[in-house]
């Protein structure tokens, strides 16, 4: 029987440990506080902590997870190699019965708590494969006390045993007395709960990654064209991001981020682009400016064969009403004068496929000749249409790119809607900057990016952060249907004019380039065809280090 003090002193500790135990976040680290709050509660020499699990046979098996011998000065967990290492102990016999001949196996398939004064005078119990282990070692286990841990609906999901108790002050090896069990017992309630709560975040925390990663890859498999774009802006957000976290001088010298602030942070790069789901796909598949349902250059270039058909059968009919021709050359002039007006049907629409296809900039000239063949007529059965529609020559008039302005603006809207989709969900308290961080990707630092407009000021570095990794992506990008994925000079070239620009910010973009993060990103995501050589003084908008 423990001295009143003592009880005191060991109720105070166990609520003391208790208390660790109710915030350890990390479940490693909680399991072996549980055995190490066991040991000091008891004053045990050693002791060992199993969890239960399934083996790939569904064998329900207990696995020793931490062992910790301070005699033999052995601290080891699962995750060790050992040649003393406890081999997993099956709950059932081969014929489904419960395995009651361990010890431990008996306290977690009867739910009772098991307290032995000397496993060598213990008959009821199969010590044999303890002995051996510790005859090897040259360790003398006498006491034996073995706890099922159970949670609040009073399932066991594991258990805890301690081997010999030790007189206070002295290492003499006593029984555990009934004061100790219940005060272990309290623990192990204690500890199970707290590991069914672990349990559960985690299980909550890897639903969560799961839908957000399924919302991803559905964007993703939206369009053939921008597969792996959900996937790759998290690796070079959180590249950048990290390298921030990293600098010791400069601007970005305070900046620093926790495990949980990098978790957030990721989330929010999964989640940047969820507002697609609302696009339509013929606008995110937009290949070429005439394609709708299918490429309606198609349709011109049947018309084109129209009017050569035509030109053709009006020449023929021209020498046949002479009658003084010669019809035995008629196939041969006839030929001769449509050569000439074929080859410059052919041209006109070899230019009208090249603006099809889109590109950085479209000359005024340009569209000034697409109006031009516009006024052309063909014969649509018996009357004369126009050879291009308003809306042919609305999108093969678009001066950059694939999008006309009704098209972009749906673009656009994605990240209004990624802003509306993330604000309604209840992010808890650290994933609280989720819906900032996602949508401020497209803002910029002057104030004029999309949807609110905002400054450098007004953002976070991490949405800064994210910006740029979403430029690059897309710049870089082998799978775009309107572009071939630029090389690395090209797209740095293109990012240092939008530094200049005020578009991106320049702290993290100078981070970009000092440590080469662009080369460690296309070295796993871009094609060798892509990857050139990179001069930094020919970055425009870099100051070297």
């Amino acid at each position: 029987m423990l001295h009143e003090d003592k009880l005191v002193e060991r109720i105070n500790k166990l609520t003391e440990i208790g208390i660790s135990l109710s915030v350890e976040k990390n479940t490693p680290r909680l399991l072996e506080s549980i055995l190490i709050g066991a040991k000091e509660l008891s004053h045990a020499d050693a002791g060992t902590l199993y969890t239960i699990y399934n083996n790939k046979q569904s064998e329900t098996m207990l696995k020793m997870e931490f062992l910790h011998n301070d005699s033999l000065a052995i601290h080891q967990s699962s995750s060790e190699s050992n040649e003393t290492a406890i081999p997993d102990i099956p709950l059932l016999n081969q014929d489904g019965s419960k395995n009651h001949q361990n010890v431990i196996s008996y306290s977690v398939n009867s739910g009772e708590t098991v307290n032995i004064d000397d496993v060598y005078h213990h008959q009821s119990f199969d010590f044999s494969g303890m002995r051996k282990i510790a005859d090897e070692l040259d360790y003398h286990p006498q006491s034996m006390l073995s706890i099922p841990m159970k949670d609040h609906t009073g399932m066991v999901i594991g258990a805890l045993q301690l081997i010999n108790a030790q007189q206070e002050g002295s290492r003499e090896i006593i029984p555990f007395s009934r004061t100790v069990q219940k005060l272990v017992e309290s623990l192990a309630s204690q500890a199970a709960i707290a590991l069914s709560n672990q349990q559960l975040i985690n299980e909550q925390k890897n639903l969560l990654e799961s839908i957000i990663q399924l919302v991803a890859t559905a964007i993703d498999d939206k369009s053939p064209y921008t597969g792996e774009h959900c996937r790759r802006v998290p690796v070079l957000t959180m590249m950048l991001a990290n390298a921030a976290h990293d600098t010791e001088s400069g601007p970005l010298e305070t900046f620093r981020m926790t495990e949980e602030d990098r978790y957030e942070l990721e989330i929010a790069a999964w989640l940047h682009d969820c507002g697609k789901i609302t696009t339509p796909e013929y606008v995110i598949d937009k290949a070429t400016k005439l394609e709708t349902i299918h490429d309606r250059v198609n349709d011109i270039s049947t018309r084109y064969e129209v009017i050569k058909r035509d030109v053709e059968i009006s020449l023929i009919k021209k020498y046949l009403t002479e009658a003084s021709y010669d019809f035995s050359n008629l196939e041969q002039q006839v030929q001769l004068e449509l050569n000439e007006t074929i080859t410059n049907l052919d041209e006109e629409l070899a230019f009208i496929k090249k603006h099809n296809t889109g590109g950085e900039f479209m000359a005024d000239e340009d569209m000034e000749r697409i109006q031009q063949i516009a006024d052309k007529k063909w014969r649509k059965q018996s009357a004369l249409s126009p050879l291009l529609s308003e809306n042919e020559i609305y999108n093969l008039t678009i001066a950059k790119g694939t999008l006309t302005p009704e098209e972009r603006e749906a673009i656009n809207h994605h990240i209004v809607a990624t802003i509306n989709m993330l604000e309604a969900l209840p992010f808890p308290k650290h994933l609280s900057n989720v819906p900032e961080y996602a949508g401020g990707h497209h803002e910029r630092m002057d104030g004029k990016g999309y949807p609110k407009g905002l400054t450098r000021d007004q953002m976070s570095v991490q949405a800064r952060a994210m910006g740029i990794a979403d430029v690059f992506e897309a710049l870089t990008a082998r799978d775009r249907p309107y572009k071939k994925g630029k090389t690395l000079t090209e797209a740095l070239k293109i990012l240092g004019f939008m530094c200049k620009d005020n578009h991106i910010d320049p702290d993290l973009f100078h981070i970009f380039i000092d440590k080469k993060l662009y080369q460690i990103y296309a070295d796993e995501f871009m094609n060798p065809g892509q990857i050139d050589e990179v001069v930094h003084g020919n970055v425009p908008g870099y100051i070297g280090e």
